[in-house]
């Protein structure tokens, strides 16, 4: 689920001059329907998340993913550009859960100790979905149609939804020991009507917990520590979206590839996205339990944050490398090869700052990641819509150094809240 939602996200990309004659539109206003798809992706969770938290993962995630997958029939009828952006849009909201959930779901289910190398496989969703889907929807582009896409991911996500329905089974503590205890309450009346309770239990009425749950995100989001690092987590995800949304005419226009060759070049940031979490996400785990270790075994946060710095180096170190390896018109894997390094920089800043929010606020993790998603989500529909103005005017060379430069400035976040983020956590306490 969370890699099939990012990935129809892109995977029409390869497509996009095809919709905009199938359509009469501009190329602008079919990447427009990026833009809703993307929003949506991280408005979603705000709301689906608290909902997890209230009604348990397994009918959440059920109940969207079968809307999602429903959804992707009319965007393959799809009339004309309006429609299409409308119907990718409510798609984003539901096709959401998976990214909503998922790391609310890894909390539920393992140790603080153990969870960022699981966290790291899982977070390949939202990163090589994006990666992979233009690769994939090139070579459908090319050989059918681009309606096609979507009658492909209608299948694949229909099998996906209903493998859920049989194998996916609920995480969520208070609501496996609510069920519990209705289950020893209804057998109970048959004998005395003896009444069970758990340890935490929430007994407020239903409109209250909803009430309070949807309170949550909005207020994880308030606390200084979590609001910049979604600054940063949105950067990544709009220059992203940018470079993406633009590889067809990059390597289309100035190198003379075909729409399955661009497909390939995609193979670049997903190797480095293997590569880090292979190799070098199981190490925040090291990290974590070395510095929790000297720390007289007790853990903080803030340990998830040493390996961040990796990309805060990474990232605007291969964003100049391939803005002007493009602009100067290098041989193709000059530039590409840049993308290798900007997919490691991705991994560890993403990987380690949801790792911090879980840990932060463990209970709830399904709504802080919510806090950091909607505005990286937000950020990454909106800046493509104005990326191919920002390369026409600046050029390719100082158009991405844009990006570059952004994130020089936030590069030293990590360090900084290493250093300072308990203080500021006790400053700015969350009311949950």
């Amino acid at each position: 689920m969370a890699v099939l939602s990012p990935l129809v996200s892109s995977m029409f990309t390869p497509g996009i001059a095809q919709i905009a004659e199938d359509l009469k539109c501009s190329t602008t206003a079919v990447i427009g329907t990026t833009t809703g798809f993307v929003v949506m992706l991280g408005i979603g969770p705000l709301i689906l998340a608290p909902l997890s938290e209230t009604f348990g993962r397994r009918k959440i995630y059920l109940v969207c993913f079968s809307i999602f997958t429903l959804l992707q029939i009319p965007a393959a009828l799809a009339p004309n550009i309006a429609f299409l952006i409308t119907v990718r849009s409510i798609a984003g909201f539901f096709g959401s859960v998976g990214i909503a959930n998922g790391g609310g779901t890894i909390s539920d289910m393992f140790l603080p100790s153990e969870r960022a190398g699981v966290f790291g496989w899982y977070l390949l969703g939202p990163l090589l979905g994006p990666t992979l889907g233009p690769l994939f929807g090139g070579i459908i582009v090319q050989r059918l149609n681009w309606r096609w896409v979507f009658w492909i991911m209608t299948i694949v996500c229909f099998v996906n939804t209903l493998a859920g329905y049989f194998f996916l089974r609920e995480t969520y503590a208070p609501v496996i020991l609510n069920a519990k205890k209705a289950e020893f309450e209804s057998q109970s009346n048959e004998w005395d009507g003896t009444k069970y309770s758990y340890e935490g239990e929430d007994t407020r009425p239903l409109n209250e917990k909803l009430t309070q749950a949807l309170k949550r995100p909005p207020k994880i989001f308030a606390q200084p520590i979590v609001a910049v690092m979604a600054v940063y987590q949105a950067l990544i995800f709009g220059t992203t979206y940018s470079i993406y949304t633009n590889m067809q005419p990059i390597y289309q226009d100035d190198y003379g590839f075909s729409t399955e060759q661009v497909g390939l070049l995609y193979l670049g940031p997903g190797s480095g996205f293997l590569f880090a979490v292979w190799f070098l996400v199981p190490r925040i785990d090291t990290v974590y339990k070395t510095l929790t270790a000297k720390n007289h075994e007790k853990a903080r946060p803030e340990f998830r944050l040493p390996l961040a710095n990796i990309g805060s180096v990474f990232i605007p170190m291969s964003l100049f490398w391939f803005a002007w390896a493009v602009q100067k018109h290098t041989h193709w894997f000059a530039s590409i090869s840049a993308t290798f390094f900007y997919g490691i920089g991705q991994v560890m800043i993403l990987n380690s700052t949801q790792n911090y929010f879980i840990d932060s606020f463990e209970k709830y993790a399904a709504s802080a990641i919510a806090a950091g998603t909607v505005f990286r989500s937000v950020v990454g529909g909106v800046i493509p819509i104005f990326a191919p103005m920002l390369f026409e005017k600046l050029g390719y060379g100082w158009g991405i150094s844009t990006f570059a430069f952004v994130s020089l400035l936030l590069a030293p976040a990590p360090i900084l809240f290493f250093i300072f983020g308990e203080r500021l956590r006790e400053r700015y306490p969350v009311d949950l």
